[in-house]
């Protein structure tokens, strides 16, 4: 056998300390924790005591320290420069999404590893959600018929919070679309294809910060479905559904719960066996549908276990650096459509 992959951490509180260490690398059968660094020394120390890790005084230490892989949970606007780092010391890297600020700084990051012959990987891990996985299945088997429209909403309660990142374009790249929305563009590109135009519109609707706290997207697809996308961090946690839906000319899926950062939910499908006849009546059923139920798969340990095993391989991670340059395309074109109020193309 493999000895695991030996991984470091930028940014051992955050994320890093509620979900993707304890969820991801601390039970990952192809990974261990070998080193964290985080600004906050008392959170660092904590969390290299708890995950049995060393604790580096710095991002230099934490660099020479004996690590495979590098993952950067830091907050955006670092994020290219703390890869650029990492790929001159030889590590490979698992970096949050998005890739930096812009379309440039993910084109960098990826230029800079590819020249480096290091791994970039992008830390969309609800691809990996066995919810998600099912329904991808279904529609490469053409089980929902020829794609028509898509729905996903993934919003929350976020109140203005001194010092938060996600609430200053500065450091975040953008509020609610930046941060949530950019999982499910990907998440719907995964499912339909590519987008051809979104039009988009943002807002600052309860809370005063500097970054959007509302935003929607109408999304038209290459294939000629269209879609939408919800997200609001104004909305509070109880009320907000993460409803993700698909209607293909089969049928639909409907899910409720799979989008956000854990394992649970639940999707109900509806389909036909074929086309039928036209029913003036548009008779509908109360009840109907039966659950679609695939194992629960927590998307942090497999997000770390299929890169662990790409770096095993020698091979590119599944979801690599493009699928972060990708992302920052589409938000760069809603965010221009929110700016003119017009319908923007998608490279």
């Amino acid at each position: 056998m493999n000895p695991p992959i030996r991984w470091g951490v930028l940014g051992s509180g955050g994320i890093a300390r509620r979900r993707t260490i304890p969820e991801g690398i601390a039970p990952a059968s192809n990974a261990r924790l070998a080193a964290v660094f985080d600004t906050n020394t008392a959170v660092n120390a904590e969390v290299a005591r708890q995950f049995h890790a060393a604790p580096a005084a710095s991002i230099p230490k934490l660099l020479q320290a004996d690590v495979d892989a590098v993952y950067i949970a830091t907050p955006p606007a670092l994020h290219r420069d703390q890869t650029l780092a990492c790929a001159r010391a030889g590590k490979h890297v698992l970096c949050e999404k998005p890739l930096g600020l812009s379309v440039a700084d993910a084109i960098t990051m990826i230029d800079a590893c590819a020249q480096a012959r290091v791994r970039l990987g992008t830390a969309f891990m609800m691809r990996f959600h066995a919810h998600h996985q099912a329904a991808l299945q279904l529609l490469r088997d053409g089980t929902l018929g020829q794609p028509v429209f898509a729905r996903a909403q993934l919003s929350c309660w976020y109140p203005p919070i001194p010092g938060a990142w996600r609430q200053d374009p500065v450091t975040g790249g953008g509020g609610a679309l930046m941060d949530m929305g950019g999982h499910c563009l990907d998440l719907l590109e995964m499912f339909f294809g590519p987008a051809r135009a979104v039009h988009c519109f943002t807002h600052h609707t309860v809370h005063p910060y500097a970054s959007e706290d509302s935003a929607v997207v109408s999304i038209q697809f290459q294939n000629g479905a269209l879609g939408v996308i919800d997200t609001f961090f104004c909305l509070p946690d109880e009320a907000s559904q993460n409803r993700l839906e698909l209607y293909g000319s089969r049928g639909s899926l409907l899910a409720r719960g799979t989008l956000g950062q854990g394992a649970s939910g639940e999707m109900i499908a509806t389909l036909r066996d074929q086309p039928s006849d036209y029913d003036a009546r548009q008779a509908r059923p109360a009840t109907g549908g039966h659950s679609i139920a695939p194992p629960p798969v927590n998307p942090y340990q497999a997000e770390i276990e299929e890169f662990s095993r790409a770096l095993l391989e020698h091979r590119e991670p599944a979801l690599g650096g493009t699928l972060g340059v990708r992302s920052q395309r589409l938000l760069a074109a809603c965010y221009e459509s929110a700016r003119t109020g017009k319908a923007t193309g998608v490279d």
